[in-house]
């Protein structure tokens, strides 16, 4: 426990300052992170750090991570021909061009896991960075929804929960602290969106925290589906006493770009 504090709180003087920062610094984390995280699907598939297919997909998964505005700098010096999706689309043709030069020992089947995962954490960190352009409150508002839905399931979890949620997956997880978590979730953040409006009016966003919510744990469900799969505790080592980072953001991942689609960054 000790440990998981003590990693926890150094994590949170690096991240929070660079939050705040924003601009370049933020890009950098948001890369680096993608980086990290991609590493670690590598890894749990089994594959070298330096071989060609890991290489290739944390240079994708960089330029999927890339703000907008960084894009628009770049296409002036680009040809009309290769914008932002087409270069990604060059990564993927690479990666199905390795199939065949290495005899399939990088298989199809390889291709598809890295464009997934390049796809999930790319724009998982792309809409991170893309929400503190949109402001303060917004990057906050969804890393809140997040910690807050995270903190109300265990707590409540551990106080009255008993019926399983998804035992296959997380034998930990119930259904009272999910359902706990989700309500804390609108009530707290509907104080918080109180103080701190957003785009749309109070009863639309409680709705839009709701979803938000509920995505968050699916998408640590997603991550707990993966570990298992792979046969793997933690996705990665790097934070003592939390795991990988998928581990630490993989609610963020799927909260960030819904919260774009929902239309919280405008």
């Amino acid at each position: 426990m000790r440990t998981r504090v003590i990693t926890a709180i150094v994590a949170l003087l690096i991240f929070i300052p660079t939050v705040l920062a924003g601009g370049v610094w933020l890009d950098i984390m948001g890369s680096l992170l993608a980086i990290i995280a991609m590493s670690e699907i590598i890894l749990m598939r089994k594959k070298l750090l330096v071989s060609f297919e890991a290489i290739i997909s944390m240079v994708g998964v960089v330029c999927m991570t890339l703000p907008s505005s960084t894009w628009q700098q770049w296409n002036q010096y680009l040809p009309d021909e290769l914008s932002y999706s087409s270069l990604l689309y060059v990564f993927i043709l690479l990666m199905l061009f390795h199939t065949v030069i290495s005899k399939n020992q990088f298989s199809f089947e390889d291709a598809g896991v890295f464009t997934l995962a390049m796809m999930y954490i790319g724009m998982g960190f792309h809409f991170l960075v893309q929400a503190r352009a949109a402001g303060l409150s917004v990057i906050f508002f969804g890393m809140l929804v997040v910690w807050i839905t995270d903190s109300g399931a265990y707590m409540i979890g551990r106080k009255i929960g008993k019926t399983p949620l998804i035992p296959r997956l997380s034998p930990n997880k119930t259904v009272e602290g999910s359902v706990g978590g989700t309500l804390a979730t609108v009530v707290i953040m509907g104080i918080y969106v109180y103080f701190f409006p957003q785009a749309y009016s109070l009863p639309i966003v409680l709705g839009m925290i709701l979803i938000l919510s509920v995505a968050g744990q699916f998408g640590d469900l997603i991550e707990s589906g993966l570990k298992r799969y792979y046969k793997v505790k933690d996705s990665g080592s790097i934070l003592p006493g939390h795991g990988g980072i998928l581990d630490r953001f993989d609610s963020m991942l799927i909260v960030m770009p819904l919260l774009y689609l929902l239309g919280g960054m405008h």
